[in-house]
């Protein structure tokens, strides 16, 4: 076999059959609740709360939450159709070697959060032993919990894991209780929270406010809505079904409901804190909250629930990403720390003043890839794939020296645009992108590049699920040679 089609065919790259489908409907739920409560969304509600109602906070959170839902279910059918991985389907609309960078892309904004969570749970850590025996340096606790993180992770100890995964629940019950007490304290200080506004805005203003907290939310989870083919390739769905809904019902409740739910409360919870102290990091509000014991109970959980998040959602994906890139050269464990490296340098303890900014850059540079997904899957190929070609160096999806020109205009094109429109970011760069790479792909790259699944549009040929079919790609064992060889350095 041709080497360059091995390093395509990695163990972790290959279709997911339809027996291998273990995740439920209920069971993808549980993940996103695990996967939502993330405290950095308390940014959003703090920020928020400056210039709108707490009221308007929540609906603005709520939409955003169910658009973005309803873009990673529609991006989920990759998974949930051909059992394809984010990175593997990108070799269609940017090439057999362009797939790298927007992959990378991905794998940088995995990295940065891994940054954003470790921070958070330094300062609980901090806050523990502060309690418990005065000590006070945060910088030396983010050192030693991001590398307890990325030995876990690299080593595969589940214990952690599993244990880490019963604090999303608590925490969730923890901001109710923190929910209470803020809201009582406001009203022994002559304040409501929900008519609280430090600098009221009206009309244009307002709306604008309103849209930007919309499109913070969006690129909150602009990453998953790329991604999400890694994970819906594992979810449970019917052969057979040409129902685009009962098909993709897995990943519809949960991404519509769970996470828009959980997304929305995080955000609530953010603003209350805001308005009762002035002050949205949950780590403060907490020791504002409680005392003693119970108090290093409480940011013990904030720990696990960032460890648990950054494991599953950040981490794992980031290691990925950077390992199938670096190729044999790159091992997991390796790619584990490259995402811990770059999470730190990006300084996230400074990153987290400027969240709603950020992710209205993300959202929108993301935002492109997903309209760039969308087109490519939906329009132009209407959901054929041909799948045995995605792993081939000399497949139609080479293109030109493994680069496919149209997705790579398109992106620029999207992301420039999203940019200079950034309180519409994830808008501007989803419309843009998407019709960008259309017209590119329709009228120039596609007639000089043919696809097979266009030419032929042949459903029994180029579906997966849909029509009964497992893709079947056969991962080819090394020569005997060099496997000779490998025995005799041992």
């Amino acid at each position: 076999m041709n080497p360059k089609d091995r390093y395509l065919k990695s163990p972790d790259l290959l279709p997911v059959s339809h027996a291998k489908k273990k995740i439920s409907t209920f069971g993808f739920s549980l993940m996103w609740v695990g996967m939502a409560v993330v405290l950095a969304a308390f940014a959003i509600g703090g920020d928020g709360v400056l210039g709108l109602p707490l009221g308007w906070v929540v609906l603005a959170s709520l939409i955003g939450s169910v658009a973005i839902g309803l873009f990673i279910t529609i991006v989920g059918d990759i998974g949930i159709e051909h059992g394809l991985s984010f990175p593997v389907y990108m070799r269609a609309p940017f090439g057999t070697a362009g797939t790298h960078i927007p992959s990378l892309t991905r794998g940088v904004t995995a990295s940065i959060w891994f940054g954003i969570n470790t921070f958070f749970g330094s300062t609980a850590i901090n806050g523990i032993l502060n309690i418990l025996t005065g000590f006070d340096n945060w910088l030396l606790c983010y050192a030693v919990f991001a590398t307890a993180q990325l030995v876990n992770t690299a080593i595969g100890i589940k214990a952690v894991e599993r244990f880490a995964d019963l604090a999303a629940p608590v925490i969730i019950i923890i901001s109710i209780w923190m929910y209470f007490v803020l809201s009582n304290a406001a009203l022994e200080g002559g304040n409501n929270v929900w008519n609280s506004v430090e600098a009221p805005l009206t009309g244009t203003a307002a709306i604008n406010a309103f849209l930007i907290v919309i499109f913070a939310n969006m690129g909150f989870w602009a990453t998953l809505a790329a991604d999400i083919p890694s994970i819906s390739r594992f979810i449970k769905a019917p052969q057979y079904e040409r129902s685009w809904v009962k098909r993709n019902k897995g990943t519809l409740v949960g991404s519509v409901v769970s996470l828009p739910l959980v997304q929305t409360f995080m955000v609530l919870i953010g603003g209350v804190c805001y308005i009762a102290l002035g002050n949205f990091d949950p780590v403060v509000a907490l020791q504002e909250t409680a005392t003693g014991i119970g108090l290093a109970v409480l940011l013990l959980m904030i720990v696990f629930a960032q460890w648990s998040t950054n494991t599953s959602a950040n981490v794992i994906p980031a290691a990925t990403i950077f390992s199938n890139a670096g190729g044999p050269k790159v091992p997991f464990y390796v790619g584990v720390f490259m995402a811990g490296i770059v999470g730190t340098a990006v300084q996230p303890w400074m990153l987290f003043e400027i969240l709603v900014p950020f992710l209205l850059v993300v959202g929108g540079i993301l935002s492109a890839i997903v309209g760039i997904l969308i087109t490519d899957y939906y329009i132009l190929r209407k959901r054929r794939v041909n799948v045995p070609d995605l792993y081939r160096h000399d497949g139609q999806y080479q293109y030109y020296k493994g680069m496919n020109a149209a997705g790579f205009l398109a992106w620029i094109i999207g992301g420039a645009s999203a940019y200079l429109l950034m309180d519409y970011s994830f808008l501007v760069g989803f419309a843009v992108g998407s019709v960008s790479y259309y017209m590119l792909a329709k009228y120039w790259w596609f007639p000089k590049y043919k696809q097979a699944e266009i030419e032929d549009p042949d459903d029994e040929k180029y579906l997966g699920i849909t029509v009964g079919r497992d893709w079947t790609i056969e991962a080819e064992e090394e020569p005997v040679k060099e496997k000779t060889a490998k025995v005799q350095t041992l």
